[in-house]
C-alpha cells in the first residue's frame, strides 16, 4: 500500500471534502481518502497498481484543480 498526497485547490468547505472523498473512494484500489479544505491536501492510501492519473482526472471532473508540486 502506498500513500499519495495531492494539493487540490477549490475545496471551500466540508461538503467539498466529502465530494472529493466519495468520488476518489470509488476508484478501484483506493483504500482510504482524507481531504482537508483548510490545507488543500488530499491524502490517498491505495494499492500500488492504482492509477494516479485516474485519481487526478476524477478530482478535476468534479470541479477541483490538482496542483503540481
Amino acid at each position: 500500500m502506498i500513500e499519495l498526497i495531492l494539493n487540490v485547490s477549490g475545496m471551500m468547505c466540508e461538503g467539498c471534502e466529502n465530494r472529493v472523498k466519495n468520488a476518489v473512494g470509488e476508484i478501484a484500489g483506493v483504500k482510504d481518502v482524507l481531504a482537508d479544505h483548510n490545507t488543500g491536501k488530499v491524502i490517498i492510501k491505495m494499492e500500488d497498481n492504482t492509477s494516479v492519473d485516474e485519481i487526478k482526472e476524477t478530482i478535476e471532473d468534479i470541479g477541483y484543480e490538482v496542483k503540481e508540486d
